[in-house]
């Protein structure tokens, strides 16, 4: 007996070895699957942004990056604090600006921390080419960072499919191909990043996770001021879930974390100071602080008290401290300490507030309304699926699920007010899209049939061979009845035949159902990867021919189908660069202020910082004025020069009569007795023929270009 059980104890000692041998290969095999797709996706993601280096050359791109390049340029060369300290006297002439505290510093700083890393390894590299490719490189990153908050939310397969779907989606695209030196190129990876981090605090109700949280919010406070989406949207979601009932010690103790730790990290960017205290985009989150510690307390005394007393302090203490919440931040208003909601928000809300008042955000093309062709393209099928994912999370409703269905309203909402927000509504796009396909090809593929597969699935191989053989038996079996019923009565031989029949009709039966159900099964399997085969053909034709044209570079086709680049854009600058004066001043209309100082090395009267709505529309009214009153005002600027883009005759539409009437309604907001927008009308019209108007006809802009 004890030989016996030895010999047993042995036998199960190793079934017990080959199983944890087996299951390691399984998990290593399952790791080593994540690593690779997660690497294709990031090595997916840099490339097909390389077409703009491809197709024309490594430049930087767009208006705001050139800026963002000189910036970073000085920070490299002279060092961090003189960047804090830096004055730029060739912006905004006779005024200037102190670059250090105007700007939000984690582009530049990061750009300069990998040239100086490896230029400190010997790898010597210009920082233009850092600049470049910066957001392809981060593009990886943020796909990394969408697996990981999809696999909190749903699972690891989930969370492939939405890194993939992240590292080709033209909505991210758009933002971050090579080239678009700017602060959304990394921003959006800080966005994931805070995301992911602080539903991990949620679930496991760690400091240590807060705390990373807090430091990924440090992050993206100096990349972009979008971080007020997150300072607003994670205070609802702790609102939420208290309304739920869902309040715990793990909630307590991570968002306090949070708000404290990020609260003291992102007053010590200098563009953003006190705002934090002062400004009403962020009374949210100390109002949903406050009402935490009031619930924490009474959920403190609540062992104490009588549950008679304790419901009546509770509601007493509940509306007390949301009256005084609210008191409080209409007081500070009224009083001024709080700064009120800025024109940017008020225009998120009302979409004909900032055409009204402030015209100057409207001017601006990444600020109108977005159409659902937008949609369609920078998302595609994405947007099919999109519902079917938010369907999943609803019937789920975890305290995660809680968190991206807020994200996912709140960011389809703002995303439909202003085009230029489809870049936050991307990312929970692809991961709601990810948990339906994902959950649609699990169903399918996965181990747990459906109920008819279970029906009429044999059992055992003898139950397959049985199911398989019993056509045959079937058939003999009627043939000795049949030669039994010789000469027996009509009815016997009936109800032979009907049985036959049913033997022989019931395997069939059943091997059809089966067929089908495969079939059905492997063609929505089917279906979906022709779905996401038309997506990735998508994304590629969209990013290389909508989403890598530099806006220096203009590229048409010829009657041959050969390419033609017109590069005006930096043939002006550099005849500027050139010709003229090192310390000659340029009148241009905002739009190219960063690229006159970028290529021409030029002073500028305006930029597109466009933080100075008056000196804007001083220029505004010059270009509106006639040619006498437009001369006064460049004298008294100091002018010497005056850059107007004209497209008339190449007929490009993106020149400066196209983008004048933004001009004149600019200039009318401060000076509505000189310029007023109906005298630029012929009959209701808008005319740049001989029938315009005599205002229009008259003007200095028209003089310049007609």
């Amino acid at each position: 007996e004890e030989e016996s059980s030895a010999t047993n104890g042995g036998g199960d000692s190793s079934q017990k070895a080959a199983q944890w041998s087996l299951g390691s290969l399984v998990d290593g095999s399952k790791s080593l699957l994540i690593f690779v797709v997660l690497s294709l996706a990031w090595f997916l993601g840099f490339s097909s942004r390389l077409f703009s280096v491809l197709r024309f050359e490594s430049i930087i791109h767009e208006f705001d990056p050139w800026f963002n390049y000189r910036a970073t340029a000085q920070l490299t060369e002279h060092g961090f604090y003189h960047f804090l300290n830096w004055f730029d006297d060739t912006a905004w002439y006779p005024l200037g600006r102190i670059v250090g505290g105007t700007v939000y510093p984690g582009l530049m700083v990061t750009s300069g921390l990998i040239h100086h890393v490896l230029n400190s390894l010997n790898i010597t590299i210009h920082i233009r080419d850092v600049c470049v490719f910066l957001a392809p490189i981060f593009s990886g990153l943020t796909a990394i960072a969408t697996y990981l908050l999809t696999t909190e939310v749903w699972n690891r397969g989930a969370g492939l499919l939405a890194a993939c779907f992240m590292a080709i989606v033209p909505g991210y695209i758009s933002r971050s191909v090579a080239g678009s030196y700017d602060n959304e190129g990394i921003a959006i990876f800080a966005l994931m990043c805070t995301y992911w981090l602080w539903v991990k605090s949620v679930k496991t109700g760690s400091v240590f996770w807060a705390v990373a949280c807090s430091l990924s919010y440090f992050y993206m406070v100096s990349a972009w001021g979008g971080y007020v989406f997150i300072i607003n949207l994670i205070p609802l979601h702790v609102f939420f879930l208290l309304i739920m009932g869902r309040f715990s010690n793990r909630v307590y103790v991570v968002y306090t974390t949070f708000f404290i730790l990020g609260l003291i990290l992102s007053m010590q960017i200098p563009f953003v100071g006190f705002q934090p205290l002062r400004t009403s985009e962020h009374m949210a989150a100390i109002g949903v602080f406050l009402l935490l510690q009031a619930i924490a307390f009474l959920t403190f005394i609540r062992s104490y008290l009588p549950l008679a007393i304790f419901k009546r302090l509770f509601l007493l203490l509940a509306v007390g401290a949301a009256a005084v919440v609210f008191l409080g931040v209409v007081l500070l208003t009224y009083l001024g300490y709080v700064a009120p909601w800025s024109g940017r928000f008020y225009s998120l809300y009302d979409t004909n507030y900032a055409k009204i008042h402030i015209p100057i955000i409207s001017s601006v093309a990444e600020h109108q309304p977005t159409t659902w062709l937008a949609f369609f393209r920078d998302l595609h099928v994405l947007v099919i699926a999109f519902p079917a994912g938010v369907w999943l999370c609803f019937r789920k409703l975890s305290d995660e699920c809680v968190f991206v269905l807020i994200y996912a309203v709140t960011a389809s909402y703002f995303s439909g007010v202003m085009v230029r927000l489809i870049l936050t509504l991307t990312p929970i796009v692809c991961v709601m899209a990810a948990i339906a396909m994902s959950s649609v090809l699990e169903k399918q593929l996965g181990s747990k049939v459906l109920e008819l597969d279970s029906i009429y699935t044999p059992t055992s191989t003898s139950d397959a061979y049985n199911i398989l053989s019993e056509d045959k038996i079937g058939k003999a079996s009627s043939g000795k009845a049949g030669r039994r019923s010789k000469g027996k009565g009509k009815e016997a031989e009936t109800e032979s035949t009907q049985k036959e029949e049913k033997e022989v009709a019931a395997p069939s039966e059943k091997r059809q159902v089966k067929r089908a159900h495969f079939a059905f099964r492997y063609g929505v399997v089917a279906l979906v990867c022709v779905f996401l085969g038309m997506f990735a053909v998508h994304c590629t034709w969209t990013t290389s021919y909508m989403y890598s044209g530099p806006s220096v570079i203009l590229e048409s086709s010829n009657s041959d189908g050969s390419r033609r680049i017109l590069d005006d854009f930096r043939e002006g600058y550099y005849w500027l660069r050139q010709n003229t004066h090192p310390q000659a001043r340029i009148m241009s209309w905002w739009d190219y202020g960063y690229q006159i100082a970028g290529f021409a090395n030029r002073t500028t009267l305006v930029d597109n910082n466009t933080w100075n709505n008056s000196h804007i529309a001083m220029v505004g009214k010059a270009m509106s004025s006639n040619e006498s009153a437009a001369y006064d005002i460049m004298r008294s600027l100091d002018v010497d020069y005056v850059l107007v883009i004209f497209g008339g005759q190449i007929g490009y539409s993106g020149d400066d009569i196209n983008k004048f009437l933004w001009m004149v309604r600019i200039a009318e907001g401060e000076h509505p007795k000189e310029i007023r927008e109906p005298d630029y009308f012929a009959d209701g019209q808008f005319r740049v023929d001989s029938g315009g108007s005599k205002t229009l006809l008259n003007c200095l802009m028209y003089k310049l270009c007609y």
